[in-house]
């Protein structure tokens, strides 16, 4: 079989770009079963066989640079790469990619070390591939040396954080590229190279891949400890799968923003610090565009001591130092960049433990509708269970209408939430309602243990400012505080506390259209379970204890 390549040599160069491939792959498969049968003869051969023919043997160290002999990957080390974590790869890196490029695409292949680096600048068609032992560093700016790229210019950067108006000042970024993959067992570490501020110094990086205006993207495999603003900034990318992804970081995780048809499965995002899976619709592109058609399944969020995720010890002792000033984050959540909006998404499968909770907001004038969340578990949430929020922060152009939040289903859901200075919240504006909201098949366990004072708390409107639960203070009720929500559903439900709470589990202000069906919460004696104001066509169906109940229109009522 051996003897017979040049022949196949031959007749690939004869043929066009897709059979070249082809017998390209054929050439790797009678490379390795050769090697696969000699080892397995000299295995199997017993002692006393006849003597053969001897086989040319192959060294299957020499497998690889066959197939790399073959243009099929590109080794960095073939390029100039040292991964002795002490030279600067990142010249080594780029000719790799670009020698891949100019043939048409190919595989840019980590074998394992450590691989220190500026901004890597991904091309079309291009894989890179982080062998197991491989670790991409991203490099510390030095005096002298080049750092990574300068964050390109954004007219429009005025109307988002810095970090979502820039992408080349990063360690791994393409632009306005397609069919791009990054896979394999290996690591991107920026744990001193990569800072998690926005700052316009020359030199600095501040994500771990950023990707703009892409095509056909597939992520999968890696793990990245501390990713720097973002792990993953990804705007205007169609057509996205991130598959068995770690990420253990001191900001974002998954930044998915201005994004189509994209896929996140498998996954776990530990980000104590900010939000570990957020979509987001921002105005970085110049022009408003819809994050949509998005899947979120099989992944886990958390806000674990940074870098105690991947080392399995979970750790809590900083929990009180989120830069936020509020409690750990680590969430799925929606915004808060919102200025193009969100529909057509279904978040299932997944669990939160120790962050906040599912975030769903929008408040730059962006639609967000026809969402869906199911079979999730939350285990010691500190804050909002639930965050619905519709404002009018107005991140954008003037002139841009309100937004809406509509059509929103969320069940099958277990929830443990230990921090009773909150309550889950849906808040819309008063002329502008939350609408169309249905909760079914969720069991909460709170801590509960509020004093009475706190059942007497105002709530402020806030309209305009940063979306976020912490914003609005302690909250008057244990369960739900909903304030301009247009017809919601709530069945099956159960709310169970702790300890004994003197706060309603829920508070209705400005509700048109509330109907609770078999839900039931604990009740503390002389506190009321319900508390409406300026409510209308409300109704109670077995909910437990509280009669069946038919209220067409009330300004306040209490029971």
């Amino acid at each position: 079989m051996i003897k017979n390549l040049p022949l196949i040599r031959i007749f690939i160069f004869s043929t066009n770009n897709l059979m070249k491939n082809i017998f390209k792959t054929l050439t790797i498969l009678l490379i390795l079963s050769s090697l696969t049968l000699q080892d397995f003869g000299q295995r199997r051969a017993p002692k006393s066989a006849p003597s053969q023919p001897a086989v040319p043997a192959l060294d299957s160290s020499k497998v690889m640079n066959m197939i790399a002999g073959q243009g099929l990957y590109y080794n960095v080390r073939h390029f100039g790469a040292k991964g002795d974590s002490v030279t600067l790869d990142t010249d080594a890196i780029n000719k790799a990619v670009e020698a891949a490029a100019s043939a048409g695409g190919g595989t840019v292949y980590f074998p394992a070390g450590d691989y220190l680096s500026f901004s890597i600048r991904l091309k079309s068609n291009i894989t890179l591939f982080l062998d197991n032992g491989a670790y991409l560093i991203g490099a510390v700016p030095r005096e002298g040396e080049p750092g990574y790229d300068p964050p390109e210019p954004n007219p429009t950067d005025m109307y988002q954080d810095f970090g979502h108006s820039h992408w080349h000042n990063s360690l791994i970024w393409g632009e306005n590229i397609e069919n791009i993959a990054i896979v394999g067992h290996g690591w991107i570490v920026g744990t001193s190279g990569l800072t998690r501020s926005g700052r316009m110094t020359p030199g600095l990086g501040n994500k771990a891949i950023a990707l703009k205006l892409c095509r056909n993207v597939i992520l999968k495999d890696f793990t990245v400890l501390q990713g720097g603003h973002f792990c993953l900034l990804a705007t205007g990318v169609d057509n996205m799968t991130i598959d068995n992804v770690r990420l253990d970081t001191n900001r974002d995780g998954f930044d998915i923003d201005c994004c189509r048809h994209v896929h996140i499965s498998n996954c776990s995002v530990n980000s104590p610090f900010d939000d570990a899976i957020v979509l987001k619709s921002s105005y970085g592109l110049g022009f408003a565009r819809m994050t949509e058609d998005v899947t979120i399944t099989n992944c886990s969020v958390s806000g674990f001591d940074i870098g105690t995720f991947l080392d399995g010890t979970y750790q809590r002792r900083y929990y009180d130092r989120v830069p936020d000033r509020g409690v750990v984050t680590g969430r799925i959540k929606f915004g808060t960049e919102s200025n193009g909006g969100f529909r057509n998404i279904t978040i299932s499968n997944c669990t939160f433990e120790f962050c906040r909770g599912l975030a769903l907001e929008t408040v730059d004038g962006g639609i967000l509708e026809d969402i869906t969340v199911s079979n999730v578990t939350m285990r010691d949430i500190m804050g909002a269970p639930f965050f619905l929020r519709l404002g009018a922060r107005m991140r954008g152009p003037e002139g841009i209408p309100i937004g809406k939040l509509r059509r929103v289903n969320i069940s099958n859901m277990v929830i443990y939430a230990s921090n009773p200075d909150y309550a889950s919240l849906f808040l819309g504006m008063n002329g502008y309602d939350i609408e169309d909201v249905r909760l079914s098949n969720i069991t909460l366990l709170l801590k509960g243990g509020a004093p009475k004072e706190q059942a007497e708390v105002a709530v402020p409107e806030k309209d305009k400012s940063y979306p976020d639960p912490q914003e609005f203070g302690k909250m008057p009720a244990y369960g739900f505080y909903i304030r301009h929500v247009k017809n919601l559903e709530m069945s099956d439900i159960e709310i169970k506390l702790e300890n004994e709470d003197l706060r309603p589990a829920f508070i209705l202000d400005d509700v048109k259209g509330a109907s609770f069906y078999n839900v039931r919460a604990a009740k503390t004696k002389d506190v009321p379970t319900f508390v409406l104001k300026n409510v209308t066509d409300f109704k109670t169906v077995q909910c437990g204890t509280i009669p069946d109940k038919k209220i067409e229109k009330t300004d306040n009522m209490k029971f």
